[in-house]
């Protein structure tokens, strides 16, 4: 069981890192693309923030903190630093 949680955490916290750098390359280069302007438009091309405060919720805090400082990606937002403090504590409730 141990291994399995420990492989989990590896593995949400690469996918969140990724999924950090892939929203931040978008809102940076995306719209330099001649669709992303269309797609931007349409709501569709970003990844929304829900979606990245789940995965840090559900284990990938760390991935997100190394995003975040790497990808130099909502760094400014309140709402992401407040989840953030709050996860270490989730992270222990669950061990």
């Amino acid at each position: 069981m141990t291994n399995v949680l420990l492989y989990y955490l590896i593995v949400i916290n690469i996918v969140t890192f990724l999924v950090y750098g892939i929203d931040k390359w978008r809102s940076t280069f995306g719209r330099l693309l001649p669709t992303g302007r269309k797609k931007a438009k349409q709501g569709s091309w970003r990844i929304s923030e829900a979606t990245l405060l789940i995965l840090a919720v559900i284990g990938g805090s760390i991935g997100a903190l190394l995003g975040m400082k790497v990808w130099r990606h909502k760094t400014m937002h309140k709402k992401f630093f407040a989840s953030k403090a709050a996860e270490p504590s989730a992270s222990m409730a669950f061990r």
